[in-house]
């Protein structure tokens, strides 16, 4: 397992400021800097990440150093792939120790801004990571519970975090017995070089989702219903 600790970040408060629908003379502009200040203290995005093979494919279903995903698009993805690297990238849990303002939800929605732009910033760190040390060109990804509930389950999160050993002790993220992920602004999943662009948004009919990095592909998402 390869930790990557040592993230550069920047946090810019009209980039903020505009995302979250804030003027940054204002009032509300002003506390938004001095959370952004607090956070460029204790911020440290980190990300967690593992070289390896595939051993076997069956018909939905993909074995990676003897731990075994079930999920007929992930296996459609990986068809002519034999190596991968599965990964966690995060904001830092150091975010979720913040003395913020109990029952503020303003500021607790102002400082989830702030842990996304974080996590933004390690997946990006990864990715060019990744692409420098193994001299990947194009890669694409995919994440348990990321699309329709059934184009990867996000049980497999269970899977994935056994794969990837002692998450907790390496990068501070916690698995939830409902599967999801402490910090909330975490990410995980497989990554993977591709000649063909993909993004699990293709294969989400979910509407108006705030996170949506591609158009919903009707096309994409019958073949994943019929094979």
């Amino acid at each position: 397992m390869k930790t990557l600790s040592d993230i550069p970040f920047e946090l810019d408060l009209v980039s903020i400021a505009k995302t979250v629908h804030v003027e940054p003379d204002s009032p509300d502009g002003r506390t938004l800097a001095e959370l952004i200040e607090t956070a460029r203290r204790m911020a440290r995005p980190k990300a967690l990440y593992t070289e390896a093979f595939i051993d076997a494919k069956g018909a939905e279903t993909v074995t990676v150093d003897g731990i075994t995903f079930t999920s007929r698009m992930l296996r459609a993805n990986l068809e002519p792939i034999e190596r991968v690297f599965p990964f966690i990238a995060t904001c830092g849990h150091e975010m979720d120790t913040a003395d913020l303002p109990a029952g503020d939800f303003l500021v607790e929605f102002w400082w989830d801004a702030i842990k996304a732009v974080l996590l933004g910033t390690a997946i990006r760190h990864l990715n060019e990571h990744l692409k420098h040390r193994y001299a990947l060109g194009r890669t694409a990804s995919m994440s348990p519970g990321s699309g329709d509930v059934d184009v990867w389950p996000i049980e497999q999160q269970a899977e994935l975090f056994a794969l990837l050993g002692d998450v907790k002790g390496q990068i501070g993220v916690e698995l939830t017995e409902s599967f999801l992920m402490k910090p909330n602004k975490t990410v995980s999943g497989i990554c993977f070089a591709t000649e063909v662009d993909f993004h699990s948004c293709q294969v989400c009919r979910r509407k108006d989702c705030p996170s949506r990095g591609a158009p919903f592909d009707p096309h994409l998402w019958d073949q994943h219903q019929h094979g």
